[in-house]
């Protein structure tokens, strides 16, 4: 999730600030190439899987219907066109940060955006098929944002039952693994949720280690859990919220399986199992 700053980017015509994939004091991120589709680019309309269908929606089940779910696909794929409204900083109430990034990148340029982005897309469409009122916070991946505050605002006015921020890690190559980013409280909105973020996020490391066989992360958190109060997709929310860094792009092993399709299936329903787990709980 994290990316080069934006004064070195911009020279090649890219910009990129951190995104918060690592936490603070981290890894140091590679390049990012939000331009780059990468190898599945139209990707999004791959059907699931038959044994993946089966397990979406058995016939006539919708143990969902009822709850609001919202997706935010991180980045966005038009980020790195616009340097100085991404750059624009706001608020995130720890500090003020950019409005948003360009994100990350595999080593042959398939985007975090636009894996996140075909990621959310399946998910959204395993959790309407349960029933479930999904709203995604972007409708496209080649415009540019919206802001990490705006992002958050999507789903506090949904009164979403739940909210998730979809990602992947830019971090030092040798790392590798699955974590999810948990809120920790700031005497600030977000306080009242953190308990049930908490729940929802390990309902979402559970069912997503289950479904995608990836492991922990080797360099962030611990057992998979990072809590952090510094970013404002986090910070800002009303409602239950997590981020889940689904590895690490800049990892061979990792980057190889993100630009499988039939792999991103198998991350799209584990990530619907963990919410589903976490509402019906």
């Amino acid at each position: 999730m994290r990316a080069l700053p934006a004064t070195v980017l911009a020279v090649c015509g890219l910009i990129a600030s951190a995104c918060g994939g690592t936490e603070p004091g981290g890894a140091a991120a590679g390049q990012a190439h939000s331009t780059a589709q990468g190898p599945d680019k139209a990707s999004v309309q791959d059907g699931p899987t038959e044994t993946a269908t089966a397990q979406q929606a058995p016939p006539g089940a919708k143990p969902l219907a009822g709850k609001v779910i919202v997706i935010d696909p991180g980045h966005n794929g038009g980020n790195y066109r616009n340097p100085k409204a991404i750059n624009r900083k706001v608020n995130v109430l720890t500090q003020w940060k950019a409005c948003d990034t360009t994100g990350t990148a595999t080593n042959n340029g398939y985007s975090e955006a636009a894996f996140t982005w075909d990621v959310s897309n399946r998910m959204a469409k395993i959790l309407k098929g349960r029933g479930a009122t999904v709203k995604l916070t972007r409708s496209d991946n080649e415009s540019v944002g919206p802001c990490i505050t705006q992002r958050a605002a999507i789903g506090n006015k949904a009164k979403a039952d739940a909210a998730i921020s979809v990602h992947a890690d830019g971090a030092a190559p040798a790392g590798h693994g699955f974590h999810v980013i948990i809120p920790k409280k700031i005497n600030g909105p977000v306080d009242k949720v953190v308990a049930p973020s908490t729940e929802l996020g390990l309902a979402v490391r559970d069912a997503f280690a289950k479904g995608t066989g990836l492991p922990y992360s080797t360099y962030v958190g611990s057992k998979a859990l990072s809590f952090r109060n510094d970013l404002g997709g986090l910070n800002l929310s009303t409602v239950p919220k997590i981020f889940v860094e689904c590895g690490n792009m800049r990892n061979a092993a990792d980057a190889a399986k993100f630009q499988d399709p039939k792999f991103r299936q198998r991350i799209a329903l584990a990530l619907a199992n963990g919410m589903q787990h976490y509402l019906e709980a």
